[in-house]
């Protein structure tokens, strides 16, 4: 079988990158292709796996130069699948979805996010997507009927113990010895993100005063920080940050993908932003798994006091590791679910309409 994948942000480098491998492990003719997105190219080179950059200029956020881009996007891979003839074409993008339809070859997207929470994104794309894979608690609106929902969470498609086992020694020349906390900073500027705020200066700060006597800060950001916080950017290959985030002493962001990552690695976190209680993968491992905290940003007080707490609690890291223990119980191994998926396809899908309870083969 021949397989067309798209990456278009650096999120979905991780979550396709052990499924193209292991597509072309057995045999199928998989072609990857990237469009310029902060470290999306290099994640590719670093890791060693074979990419076409449809779209490597760089564009302004205006309208006209967004329109092109599009435009240039669809065009170039539209010549690619006229070459490549894929039998399947999936991602998290909306272009393949059109395609699809277009040159009639079934299109995936792979999603964990709410469509309240994506509304442009699933308005554009689902009503043209052939097959919605989510987790059980994302709600894909009036779409539901296109979702195939399994018992698990999107990036156990790599953060499952039987895929990535986490190792100290990748670390030690990066932060040496001792207690350490990962501090994430995003950017909150996407469309959805409008109107949503998250840890602004004055808040990492007080943050970082809290946590400086307990052991190192680490920060990662996508935005441009304070010259007083600059000194604790962290500088690390991008392919180490999981083996980094699994050995923290704790996690703390706005950023909703590190929030979920952590909780899956059973690094106790915190998320602060205006999201907080509002996504449904993110409250299933808040209020059922106990694996995440989250406060709105008008609860300062509230993210000040759940450190605090945090910070004092006997065995922190081993009441976690617990909780993880119970969750990974009782969800699928998402890797292998998805392979069978595809490799299956259009008869797993026929198999998960009639019989969702099939998934649980996947443990």
């Amino acid at each position: 079988m021949r397989y067309l994948i798209f990456l278009g942000h650096p999120a979905h480098f991780h979550l396709f990158k052990n499924i193209v491998s292991e597509l072309k492990r057995k045999g199928h003719d998989v072609k990857l292709l990237i469009r310029s997105k902060d470290i999306l190219e290099q994640l590719c080179v670093s890791s060693g796996i074979e990419f076409v950059n449809v779209l490597p200029e760089t564009r302004n956020k205006t309208s006209w130069s967004i329109i092109i881009s599009y435009l240039k996007k669809y065009k170039r891979i539209s010549k690619i699948i006229r070459e490549f003839k894929p039998n399947l074409l999936m991602g998290s993008e909306p272009s393949l979805a059109h395609l699809g339809k277009f040159f009639n070859i079934p299109s995936f997207i792979f999603s964990e996010d709410d469509a309240a929470i994506i509304p442009q994104f699933a308005k554009i794309a689902y009503p043209f997507v052939d097959v919605i894979l989510s987790p059980q608690s994302c709600n894909a609106g009036k779409w539901e009927y296109k979702k195939i929902g399994y018992n698990g969470f999107h990036k156990l498609a790599y953060l499952h113990p039987e895929v990535f086992t986490p190792n100290e020694n990748e670390l030690e020349e990066i932060i040496g010895k001792g207690d350490y906390f990962i501090l994430r900073f995003a950017e909150l500027n996407a469309y959805h993100d409008t109107n949503k705020e998250g840890i602004n200066n004055t808040i990492a700060k007080k943050i970082i005063e809290l946590l400086k006597p307990h052991g190192n800060i680490y920060i990662s950001s996508e935005r441009i920080l304070d010259p007083e916080l600059e000194k604790y950017r962290i500088n690390i290959n991008p392919l180490k940050v999981h083996h980094l985030m699994y050995h923290a002493k704790m996690y703390i962001g706005d950023s909703q993908s590190m929030a979920v990552e952590a909780a899956l690695l059973g690094t106790p976190g915190i998320r602060f932003n205006d999201f907080a209680r509002e996504i449904g993968v993110l409250n299933e491992l808040e209020q059922k798994y106990l694996l995440t905290n989250s406060f709105k940003t008008k609860q300062e007080n509230e993210l000040m006091n759940q450190i605090l707490n945090m910070l004092v609690m006997p065995d922190l890291k081993k009441v976690y590791a617990e909780r993880r223990k119970i969750m990974l119980n009782d969800k699928i191994n998402v890797f292998k679910f998805f392979i069978w998926f595809i490799e299956n396809y259009p008869s797993s899908q026929t198999t998960m309409q009639q019989n969702p309870n099939y998934q649980y083969n996947f443990k």
